[in-house]
């Protein structure tokens, strides 16, 4: 298990330049935009327009804080995205648009390249504890909101905006808060069948 702190995340500009962006995650380590197999970021959305375009690319987003935002991709119908929205899958190599709801919101990213990895986000409110199967070959658990006590083989705690990247070296991860707190848990998958 590795905590990676939410001031330690590397900032960088976003690939069509509009903004930055904030690195949490990379494999293989140090990869650029174009050589990731796997890549998990923060971005603050100031504005609406298009998105990046990333060729071969799968992408989730979810919003972490602000009014929300509402997304068309491609020719689909737009969907409105918030805090209490489960995150959106989509191809990062379609054309996509973005409107705000209201001010700027920040957004957690999972990118993965076709037929090197695939992944999967979810959202878990949490009061309480929970106990969270380990599954994939990585599993990040991003803290949203709150404060998250982590035991496994080792006891960690995560403030906001915080990660733990676990390697498939256990089978359950325990969580505990004792405030309503959020997390985002990102399962990620290596191997040449992954879509």
């Amino acid at each position: 298990m590795r905590l990676l702190r939410a001031g330690s995340y590397r900032e960088m500009p976003w690939k069509n330049g509009g903004g930055t962006t904030t690195e949490i995650a990379v494999f293989p380590a140090g990869a650029g935009l174009d050589g990731f197999d796997w890549r998990v970021s923060m971005a603050r959305v100031e504005s609406g327009g298009p998105f990046s375009l990333f060729a071969g690319v799968d992408r989730t987003l979810a919003v972490i804080e602000g009014d929300g935002i509402r997304l068309t991709v491609g020719g689909a119908v737009p969907v409105a995205l918030d805090k209490a929205c489960e995150p959106l899958s989509f191809a990062a190599d379609v054309e996509t648009h973005a409107v705000l709801a209201g001010g700027p919101v920040r957004d957690l990213n999972v990118m993965t390249r076709r037929g090197r990895a695939r992944h999967s986000m979810r959202r878990l409110a949490l009061c309480g504890h929970a106990e969270i199967p380990i599954a994939g070959d990585v599993l990040l658990v991003f803290c949203a909101e709150g404060d998250i006590a982590v035991s496994g083989k080792e006891a960690m705690r995560l403030g906001p905006h915080d990660t733990l990247l676990v390697d498939r070296d256990a089978d359950t991860l325990r969580l505990v808060a004792g405030r309503p707190s959020v997390a985002l848990l990102i399962v990620i998958t290596a191997g040449d069948h992954a879509s």
